[in-house]
């Protein structure tokens, strides 16, 4: 029970590290190390010096973290405070003084808060909705708007409203490089007429230059109006799949100015073929309708994990973005799916990275969309 205990409140705080919450991981780390000692004493009853000084410093570290955790919520309010209350049955027990109904006590109380935060967090975060109250935090810090706005390291605008969509638009035609959400993770955008714009998406992402870049357009009409040389194979697949999860790369040509694409035809995909996405998403098909097509990338440093909130991406990329377009929690974990299709009526279509959408689920699509 002692290494389980251990190992659960390690596996929080490293979630929490995760997700950006430093105030929670740094808690948990903490719980970790009290539980952990705690239990040492208990079974090493024999052996308790050294613990009291221990248990002093535990009582006042946590001290420090019930202050922070009021201004969060109430259930990790309540959790610090057990855990105080965990931190005199661990003085009481170092000095031969612990009455047994207190400890138990103390031990109920703890696992019925340990239960329901961690219930309602996985709930919580499964159904992107505040199903289990949490509570509100007890503490505030009041600051004026702009003060907040000032804070931040480049212009952050809400998705829902009209003006804040304006604004990422506006940035995206004059060449600069936003944060934007899609059906999946979050993205980097630049425009398609602004090749040093993309260029500039590299340099952000540190990304190799041999790793081309794919681009989205708002819906598939778009691709009929430029008259690329597809195949009516797939143009049916395509048409099963998009608006989705699921890219699809195709021959490139001079098809792609027509489509839009303009001055950066030769900075996005690679010399021979594009990967093309219609995402399932209508705060952004709104904001490619009002740039054109935009070359896009996940928007996290290479080699690391994908951003899923915008709070992530301001944070890790923001001081190198002119905006980003803020949408809270992201649908997806992963990227998107990437098929080659480049030989579909040849040999079929190939799985080059699978993401959000299994790779059996596509390819029972593609063996539907040729029987029929």
């Amino acid at each position: 029970l002692i290494l389980i205990g251990g190992f659960v409140q390690l596996l929080a705080g490293f979630l929490a590290f995760r997700k950006y919450d430093h105030l929670g991981g740094a808690a948990f780390l903490t719980f970790s190390a009290l539980w952990s000692s705690y239990g040492a004493t208990k079974v090493l009853s024999a052996t308790t010096e050294g613990f009291t000084a221990g248990s002093v410093a535990f009582l006042v570290l946590n001290a420090f973290l019930i202050i922070l955790a009021s201004s969060f919520n109430v259930v990790l309010l309540c959790l610090t405070l057990a855990m105080e209350l965990l931190t005199i049955c661990f003085l009481l027990f170092t000095l031969d003084n612990l009455p047994l109904p207190f400890e138990i006590v103390v031990l109920s109380i703890l696992s019925v808060i340990c239960f329901y935060g961690a219930t309602a967090s996985l709930t919580n975060c499964m159904f992107g909705k505040h199903l289990l109250m949490m509570g509100p935090p007890l503490l505030t810090v009041q600051s004026s708007k702009k003060d907040r706005e000032d804070a931040l390291p480049c212009v952050c605008p809400k998705s829902h409203l009209t003006s804040g969509l304006r604004t990422i638009a506006e940035l995206l035609n004059t060449g600069a490089v936003c944060g934007v959400p899609t059906d999946t993770v979050y993205a980097l955008a630049a425009s398609c007429k602004h090749p040093q714009a993309i260029e500039k998406v590299y340099r952000i992402k540190d990304r190799p230059q041999e790793k081309p870049i794919c681009i989205f357009i708002s819906n598939l009409e778009q691709l009929r109006a430029a008259a690329p040389p597809i195949s009516p194979l797939l143009w049916e697949f395509m048409e099963n799949v998009y608006p989705g999860g699921i890219g699809c790369i195709i021959r490139k040509g001079e098809w792609l100015k027509k489509l839009g694409v303009g001055a950066g035809y030769s900075r996005v995909g690679t010399q021979d073929s594009i990967m093309i996405r219609v995402p399932d998403l209508t705060v952004l098909v709104h904001l490619i309708d009002m740039t054109g097509p935009l070359a896009i990338t996940s928007a996290n440093p290479s080699g690391e994990v994908d951003s899923t909130h915008h709070d992530m991406v301001i944070s890790r990329l923001g001081h190198k973005l002119e905006g980003v377009l803020c949408d809270g929690e992201s649908d997806e974990v992963v990227a998107s799916t990437v098929v080659n299709c480049t030989k579909i009526d040849e040999s079929g279509i190939t799985i080059v990275r699978e993401g959000c959408i299994p790779a059996g689920k596509v390819m029972q699509i593609f063996e539907k969309v040729k029987n029929r």
